[in-house]
């Protein structure tokens, strides 16, 4: 890998798949953490996405901002960032709490504006979250940084709360550029004070290193981390894979004897692992995940066991093939089975990759003429593709619409502005949501708030009298 990007998002919410970013930032360095190059981009509001008003006070973004007509598009967006992501791929793709946030809300704009929603996953490519590198290097370094600790003890890993803890400059809290440049800086007190640290952080980046180590590897740490800065460290060994999931992986605390285990009919040993606070344990691969080997773990990670006898008894698990099955089946067995969502912006894990063919549908789309694009999107096999395909031909060229087709995607979007049916945000829910965090005192901004209601108010008239002008055509 040729160096690093460190990056953030502003959004409209927290709702994968039906919030939107609304600014992008990102900072590209070489091995040794030098700014080489850096990016950023804004975009206006899709006609279909409601902000929550939570972000907007969060965020301080006033509604006008985000409607500004000279802003690009959310489409224009996107595409920017995708060139820009393969411009600058090779490199390990670091946010922070980018995991389980930027990475997810980025793989969903990607996916809604047709491009690979797997951009920063390529072969060659690694993605890691600073986050995990804090609260690691809390764990195992405490002198390598520094937090703030709240009323009742519990410690502050919020990104603001790091930068005033570590004297780190932050011009801009929840700015993407602002938040990309602390995320570095913290980076880089790491690599400076824990370099064993950031040596484990920058290998686990790369999926298949963590695969290799965790399958060669007997037994090793698994360190895991919760609110307030817990961690959880235990010595653990792989068993193998849940169902359908080529990135997990499940490992068994050793703190127990596997002979226990073998004993166990399938009622009780689902007694025990399938409960809160299971012994088995779930790492993603391509999640950087917190590994250290065994003979290489200090004292205080190993939980009072020895590490002599951990290994011993994960050799022993592992050479029992047949048992480690009957765990993993027990384990996955007990997992809820769920219907695919009615909302294709919710199936990006669920409705598996696009067919070669619509691969390159989808490339053909960004090259297309607006007539173009409207067949393409006719095209696609795979119906969540149609419907993106469709809403960017209605946002971007509504005008190269038949009248019939462009009715009947305002008519699709007054109802999904206006319905509610436990999918996206509607706007008489956010004036609720609104109301509600005026009413509880927790309105920060109170002129940013009072005209986003004001907006809020004149779009749902306006979206009401359009659908009562034509209530009686269908």
């Amino acid at each position: 890998m040729t160096g690093f990007v460190f990056f953030d998002t502003e959004t409209t919410g927290l709702r994968m798949g039906f919030d939107q970013i609304v600014h992008f930032a990102a900072i590209r360095t070489d091995h040794e953490l030098n700014e080489v190059d850096r990016f950023e981009v804004r975009s206006r509001l899709q006609a279909h996405v409601v902000p929550h008003p939570k972000a907007i006070r969060t965020n301080g973004l006033p509604i006008a901002s985000l409607v500004d007509a000279d802003l690009p598009s959310h489409y224009a967006m996107m595409c920017a960032i995708a060139r820009r992501i393969s411009d600058w791929s090779p490199a390990i793709f670091v946010g922070y709490n980018s995991m389980r946030f930027d990475e997810e809300m980025l793989r969903h704009g990607l996916f809604q504006s047709l491009h690979d929603p797997y951009l920063t996953s390529r072969p060659g490519n690694g993605r890691a979250d600073a986050l995990s590198l804090a609260l690691a290097a809390f764990a195992l370094a405490p002198d390598s940084l520094f937090t703030l600790e709240g009323p009742e003890g519990r410690r502050s890993f919020k990104l603001a709360d790091m930068a005033i803890s570590n004297g780190l400059a932050h011009a801009g809290a929840h700015d993407a550029l602002a938040d990309a440049s602390v995320t570095l800086e913290l980076c880089r007190l790491v690599r400076a004070r824990a370099d064993e640290v950031w040596q484990r952080f920058q290998r686990f980046s790369n999926k298949s290193a963590v695969s290799q180590f965790v399958e060669t590897e007997d037994g090793f740490i698994l360190s895991e981390f919760f609110g307030g800065g817990l961690a959880v460290h235990r010595p653990v060994a792989s068993i193998g894979g849940p169902p359908g999931n080529a990135n997990g992986r499940l490992c068994l605390d050793l703190s127990v004897d596997p002979e226990r285990w073998k004993s166990m009919s399938d009622e009780e040993l689902a007694a025990e692992i399938c409960r809160k606070g299971t012994p088995v344990r779930r790492l993603a691969v391509n999640g950087c995940p917190a590994l250290t080997e065994l003979w290489a773990a200090p004292e205080e990670l190993m939980t009072g066991l020895d590490a002599d006898v951990a290994e011993e008894r994960a050799r022993r698990l592992k050479a029992d093939t047949d048992l480690c099955a009957r765990i993993v089946s027990v384990y996955s067995g007990s997992w809820n089975a769920r219907d695919p969502s009615p909302f294709p912006e919710l199936r990006l894990y669920d409705g598996g990759f696009p067919c070669d063919s619509d691969r390159q549908r989808r490339q053909a789309f960004h090259e297309a003429s607006p007539q173009e694009r409207l067949e393409i999107a006719k095209s696609f096999e795979d119906a969540r593709l149609a419907v993106f395909g469709r809403r960017l031909v209605h946002a971007e060229h509504r005008g190269s619409l038949r009248e019939a087709e462009r009715f009947r995607e305002d008519l699709d979007l007054a109802n999904r502005l206006l319905d509610a049916r436990a999918g996206p945000l509607t706007l008489p829910e956010a004036v609720s949501e609104l109301d509600e965090l005026v009413a509880n005192g927790e309105h920060g901004s109170s002129a940013l708030l009072d005209d986003y209601r004001r907006w809020l108010v004149a779009k749902i008239e306006r979206v009401e009298k359009f659908r009562t002008a034509h209530r009686n055509r269908t």
